[in-house]
C-alpha cells in the first residue's frame, strides 16, 4: 500500500511514461508542474494553446525542452480546451491537465459526449493530503470539494465510489469511510445524518462493497482514536478514516483548504469517474501539489478508466 507521497512518487517512476495534455498551456504554474513530472520521467506531454506563448514561457522554464515538446497551436481558449480533451478521449493522451482556462469551461467540455471522456459515472474531486502525524497510512481523501455542489443519496455514494476505487488503485484494499456531520447521531433535522446512515446500512448489507463506512460521525470522532475513546462511540472507523465525505462541496472544500493552509499538509487531487483522470489544480496549490496531482493522474490512468 501507498502510504506517503514520496511512495507514490516513486512508485509512477515504475509505471512507465504517461502522456499529459494541457488545456491552453500558457500557464507558468501548469508548465511548471509538466517540467517537474518530465524531469522525474513520468510523463510526455501535448501541449495545446498559443504557441509562440508556451515556447516563450517554455524558454524560462527549461529551454531545453522547447524542441521536444509537443505543442500544438489554438488561437483560443476553447479550441484549446476541445482539442485537448479529444486528445485523451481519442487516447493519444492519459491525462487532462487544466491549464490557463476556467474550471467550468474544462469540465464542460469533458461531460460533452462528443469528445468520448463522458461514462455514467459521477464526476467527483478525490483531495488527498498527507498527515504525518497518522500512524500507518499517512494519506487521507476529502470529497468532494469540487464538482457536485449539493449531492443528493445517489450522488453521495457515487462520490464515496470514487474515492474507494483511488484508495484501491493506491494498494488499500478495504478503506474506511467517514460520512461527516456535526453529532455522532441521526437527527431528523440534520438531512446529512439521515443520509449518513442509510448509506452506512447499505454498506453493512454489502450493497456497497470495497470499504467500511459508518456514519454519522463527527470530524473528531473520523480522524482521533482517542476521541473515539473518550467518547465511547462503538465505530468500525475508530478515529482512523481513510476516507472523509462531507455533506456538501462548501465543507469538503472549505476542510480540504485548511489542511494546507493551516497543518501545512502536503496536497494533490485527481477528478475521478472520466474516462481519464482530470486534474485541475487550486492556482493557490504549490508547484509541490501540482507536481503530485500529476503523479495521482499517473496511478488513475494505469487503470484505464478513471
Amino acid at each position: 500500500m501507498i502510504k506517503t507521497f514520496d511512495e507514490l512518487l516513486e512508485h509512477v517512476q515504475s509505471l512507465g511514461v504517461r502522456i499529459l495534455a494541457i488545456a491552453n498551456a500558457q500557464d507558468e504554474a501548469a508548465l511548471s508542474a509538466f517540467v517537474e513530472a518530465k524531469k522525474l520521467g513520468i510523463v510526455e506531454g501535448k501541449l495545446f494553446g498559443e504557441k509562440p506563448h508556451i515556447e516563450a514561457m517554455l524558454e524560462k522554464l527549461a529551454p531545453d525542452l522547447v524542441e521536444s515538446v509537443e505543442i500544438i497551436h489554438c488561437p483560443n481558449d476553447k479550441m484549446a480546451i476541445h482539442e485537448a480533451v479529444k486528445a485523451v478521449g481519442n487516447r493519444q493522451a492519459d491525462i487532462l491537465l487544466k491549464g490557463k482556462v476556467k474550471t467550468s469551461d474544462l469540465l464542460r467540455a469533458v461531460l460533452n459526449p462528443e469528445f468520448g471522456l463522458r461514462t455514467e459515472r459521477l464526476l467527483s474531486d478525490a483531495f488527498v493530503f498527507e498527515n504525518p502525524q497518522r500512524p500507518g497510512n499517512k494519506l487521507t481523501i476529502i470529497t468532494d470539494g469540487g464538482v457536485t455542489l449539493k449531492p443528493d443519496l445517489e450522488q453521495k455514494i457515487q462520490i464515496i465510489q470514487n474515492a474507494v476505487e483511488l484508495c484501491h488503485l493506491l494498494g488499500n484494499p478495504m478503506p474506511k469511510v467517514a460520512l461527516l456531520s456535526a453529532v455522532e447521531t441521526v437527527h431528523p433535522k440534520l438531512p446529512s445524518t439521515l443520509d449518513a446512515a442509510v448509506i452506512a446500512k447499505m454498506n453493512q448489507r454489502g450493497q456497497i462493497k470495497g470499504c467500511i463506512i459508518d456514519g454519522p460521525l463527527a470530524l473528531d470522532n473520523a480522524i482521533s482514536p482517542e476521541a473515539v475513546r473518550i467518547k465511547g462511540i462503538d465505530t468500525p472507523i475508530a478515529g482512523d478514516a481513510d476516507i472523509l465525505v462531507p455533506p456538501e462541496m462548501e465543507a469538503a472544500n472549505m476542510l480540504a483548504k485548511s489542511t494546507t493552509f493551516w497543518a501545512g499538509f502536503r496536497l494533490g487531487h485527481v477528478i475521478m469517474g472520466a474516462k481519464a483522470p482530470i486534474l485541475i489544480p487550486s492556482r493557490a496549490d504549490t508547484a509541490d501539489a501540482k507536481l503530485l496531482s500529476i503523479a495521482l493522474g499517473c496511478v488513475v490512468s494505469k487503470n484505464g478508466e478513471a
